[in-house]
């Protein structure tokens, strides 16, 4: 039992050496950081250099300026291009003689009665006959009522017996084909409505296309072609 109390003496006597918590302790600077400054080298401006590099860059753009400038002068005021309307390509006109195979069957075909030939016109075939009405698919540009027409674009030519088949036309020298304008006819209004999906908004596409009508007036096949 003494030997305990004077344990408990000899601890009470000696100071208790315990550090205080973390958060408690003063803080601690950092070390402070040194930057190495260098100075800055300016190399002299070469003016001299400069000036001559600005001077011949001005002299060759007022030079450019001037050659433009005269090929401007010298060339003709251009007129006002006109638009150009739908033509249809022009064919080759034959001279030479025709075959002897034709001189032979051409006068027998002629000779026939009932003609038709499939015509072409703005590269569209027509089978017809004298006396019928076509009605072209578009608006003819450059016509009237009472225009007549001559179309020597065939790619056959023929009757109940005979046919005169082209490669790809027929020689426009061998017949004489005639179409009268006779007027032009307009559809009824079309009315398209164009919707999308999941949206209410509606638009009315209106259209009304034009078509021109003409009539055969004239489908004549050469018998003689001694002269050609």
């Amino acid at each position: 039992m003494s030997r305990a109390l004077l344990r408990s003496v000899l601890e009470l006597r000696t100071p208790v050496t315990r550090l205080p918590p973390s958060f408690l302790l003063p803080m601690r600077s950092t070390p402070a950081r040194f930057f190495n400054q260098t100075t800055q080298i300016i190399e002299p401006a070469q003016t001299a250099d400069a000036d001559a590099i600005h001077a011949t860059l001005t002299a060759a753009r007022q030079q450019l300026a001037k050659q433009q400038q005269q090929q401007q002068q010298q060339q003709p005021q251009s007129t006002p291009k006109k638009p150009r309307l739908p033509t249809e390509p022009s064919l080759p006109t034959p001279t030479g003689p025709v075959s002897e195979s034709v001189r032979t069957l051409l006068p027998i075909l002629a000779a026939q009665p009932g003609h038709y030939i499939t015509i072409h016109i703005h590269g569209q075939p027509y089978l017809v006959t004298e006396g019928d009405s076509v009605r072209l698919p578009f608006k003819m540009p450059g016509v009237e009522p009472g225009d007549v027409l001559r179309l020597d674009c065939a790619a056959a030519i023929g009757s109940r017996d005979f046919t005169l088949q082209g490669a790809p036309y027929v020689d426009g020298r061998l017949f004489e084909c005639r179409a009268i304008v006779t007027g032009t006819e307009a559809e009824p209004m079309r009315v398209l409505i164009k919707k999308k999906r999941r949206c209410r908004r509606k638009t009315h596409i209106r259209s009304k296309h034009k078509y021109t009508i003409m009539r055969i007036s004239e489908l004549k096949i050469r018998s003689d072609v001694s002269d050609l």
